[in-house]
């Protein structure tokens, strides 16, 4: 696209993308607090910039969320929906609007309303000044979350960073910012099953944050159950790289090493007069822990060689297709149509 020129200034395009899930309720009022900004505003710096599109990802979701987003489609120009062909989760529901955005940033904001648009001139600010081409939200508050959940995302970021990869992983936000370069690359080779951060960390290393305070989530329910919260936090780990491969090695050569002193205390017991009292319990707990270090060592392989084999296979990790009311699943009988 072709950047706007205001009395001879550049404008920043900003392209926000909206995962919808559950957004019934929310996606208006969500809507209308951008609606100021679609004709050009100014930041605190002096950057000019204006919200260039709004695109609503519909990820299949129990609700009727696809209602309200032909209806916003309908009263704002800037409001485009794109359509998943079915359930693909969050992370593949942003990369789909980040392949279909053509801002010079892209946005990327939760639709429950807990993440507020007025903070994009602030984020804009920030990856000006510090010339970074990802910016992410740095809550000043606990996340509208409860307290069991928040501790488990803490200690999971806490074992990714010092376990898995390393680096300061208590960045990773849904609201960022990021250079629409870099985003739509990362779309277009980000495979499945692949966490979006992790991706966009190979490619970029000018990272930056910016203080927003979160807002309540609207009062609509999570769309995250535990098990797809593990999940959610298990394709972070396999994503990280050879990591936990590394650690399973490690693992090995521990028991290894033990198993030598092992020997040598008992050979050394023997040539000294030592009486050992061999049993039936102690051999069979040293078979069992064996055995079950050798099983989670094959699991942990099989996830790796899984995700190679997704990636080689050609499997997607979303598709865009028309909506479907406006397509032939869409038409009514003929019998309605006079």
């Amino acid at each position: 696209m072709t950047t706007p020129v205001v009395d001879g200034v550049n404008v920043h395009t900003v392209s926000v993308v909206i995962p919808v899930y559950r957004g019934y309720d929310t996606l208006a009022g969500l809507v209308a607090e951008m609606e100021p900004l679609f004709d050009g505003a100014e930041t605190a710096e002096g950057h000019r910039f204006e919200i260039h599109e709004v695109l609503l990802v519909h990820d299949c979701g129990p609700d009727r969320s696809p209602e309200v987003m032909r209806r916003l489609a309908e009263k704002y120009d800037r409001v485009r929906p794109v359509w998943l062909s079915r359930n693909f989760g969050q992370h593949a529901a942003t990369l789909a609007g980040m392949a279909s955005s053509g801002g010079d940033w892209i946005v990327t904001l939760d639709e429950d309303g807990q993440h507020d648009p007025a903070a994009i001139p602030r984020f804009l600010d920030v990856a000006m000044r510090e010339q970074a081409a990802l910016v992410y939200a740095r809550p000043t508050n606990a996340a509208p979350h409860g307290a069991l959940r928040n501790a488990a995302s803490r200690s999971a970021k806490w074992v990714f960073e010092h376990l898995l990869r390393g680096g300061d992983l208590s960045r990773f936000q849904s609201y960022r910012l990021v250079l629409g370069e870099v985003g739509r690359s990362v779309a277009a080779y980000a495979g499945a099953g692949v966490f979006l951060d992790v991706a966009i960390g190979w490619v970029n290393d000018r990272t930056a944050v910016c203080d927003v305070e979160l807002r309540a989530e609207g009062g609509r329910p999570s769309g995250y159950s535990t098990r797809s919260l593990l999940s959610h936090f298990w394709r972070m780990v396999l994503s990280s790289g050879t990591r936990g491969l590394r650690l399973v090695s490690m693992t090995g050569a521990m028991f290894a090493v033990l198993g030598v002193l092992l020997s040598a205390y008992v050979v050394v017991g023997r040539l000294t007069g030592g009486t050992q009292q061999p049993g039936w319990t102690s051999v069979m707990v040293v078979v069992l822990m064996a055995s079950g270090l050798v099983l989670f060592s094959l699991g942990v392989v099989a996830e790796y060689v899984g995700v190679a084999v997704n990636m080689a296979m050609g499997r997607p990790p979303f598709l865009i297709t028309a909506d479907l009311a406006a397509g032939p699943l869409g038409r009514p009988p003929a019998s309605r149509r006079s």
